[in-house]
């Protein structure tokens, strides 16, 4: 095999994978599409040289492929952000050729825009985290769905707050709801009952997984931090020692307000858009718990509220300096003490 150094570009898809080689000089070797699998890809670049790095975008399935070169292969893997590594681009026209092309590029001349190629276990745990969130919202809208039929039928006069057993109860007999409604509502109440159950289910079996991980054990000796807000946080940011600072990190939350400055004039725009929306609702509501029950955080959001901040941006900034806080307890060495 020849040893002269090389640069592979993998675009990902369900059947196959676009693959481009390029040589140290960027001109294209080879660019052409081949089974998905590691073996394939393997054997399609082993003539054209060793490979000194290797570019795959990341989208559902990438990582396992990227897994499967670094153990199996030796090849050195990067995943690729695709929506900086399409901005990057700029150009109208998109084809697997030409997108396997820039990636192979920008490995080779060091600008991939890389993300983190999260451990198995990670993963698994974010599909877990994940799914309890979609039930948790399936539950969310099956209750507005109710409210939204007994607001229709202009019902009033609840015995007791709403979905207390009570009110559920009351709901079900009301003779304030037609026949085709009360049928509805029956049908939505029956499913909202598997929502619940599904959702307990998911949990027990978190509770069973993240018993003995470390970090999981260590987030919720924090006050204010239950076991939900420790599962979505070890899922979603899996390692903090992957971050430099603690305001990187803030920021990989979506937690850092964005900047909008030109010329002379200097401002904030609200917070930054990118990163995962459910990371930063979930810190959010922790932020809400730790100034209700920690003296330090409430005094920090009431000197802020009283300088004419809104409570909003009081509840974001606790967040935002909580999380630098926490970059640095997460740490190895204090987790090792």
């Amino acid at each position: 095999m020849k040893r002269i150094p090389v640069y592979v570009g993998l675009d990902y898809h369900q059947g196959s994978v676009q693959v481009c080689v390029m040589d140290a000089a960027g001109q294209t070797l080879m660019n052409r599409r081949c089974a998905n699998d590691w073996l394939a890809v393997v054997d399609a670049v082993a003539g054209y040289g060793q490979v000194a790095g290797a570019a795959l975008e990341s989208c559902c399935g990438a990582a396992d492929l990227a897994e499967e070169l670094i153990e199996h292969a030796g090849w050195s893997v990067d995943l690729a952000h695709p929506g900086f590594v399409s901005r990057m681009k700029q150009n109208p026209d998109k084809s697997d050729f030409s997108d396997v092309q820039l990636l192979a590029d920008l490995e080779r001349v060091g600008y991939l825009p890389k993300v983190w190629l999260a451990p198995q276990e990670v993963r698994e745990l974010r599909r877990l985290v994940r799914y309890r969130q979609q039930l948790v919202a399936d539950r969310r809208n099956t209750k507005l769905r109710v409210g939204a039929l007994l607001r229709d039928q202009r019902v009033r006069d609840a015995p007791a707050r709403p979905w207390t057993r009570v009110w559920t109860a009351w709901v079900v007999q009301t003779s304030q709801l037609s026949e085709q409604s009360r049928w509805l509502i029956g049908r939505h109440l029956h499913r909202l009952a598997l929502v619940v159950e599904q959702i307990e289910e998911v949990e027990a079996h978190l509770e069973e997984l993240t018993g003995d991980d470390s970090v999981v054990c260590v987030l919720r000796t924090h006050r204010g931090i239950g076991p939900v807000t420790a599962w979505t946080l070890r899922a979603e940011i899996g390692r903090f020692d992957r971050f430099r600072t603690g305001k990187q990190l803030a920021r990989f939350c979506g937690l850092s307000p964005r900047n909008a400055s030109s010329g002379t004039r200097q401002a904030d725009a609200g917070l930054i858009k990118a990163g995962n929306r459910q990371l930063r609702a979930t810190l959010m509501e922790a932020a809400h718990r730790l100034i209700e029950f920690d003296d330090y955080w409430k005094g920090f959001a009431m000197d802020l509220i009283k300088r004419g901040k809104p409570k909003c941006l009081a509840v974001a900034a606790v967040a935002n300096r909580w999380v630098r806080w926490l970059f640095h307890q997460m740490q190895p060495e204090r987790l090792a003490a």
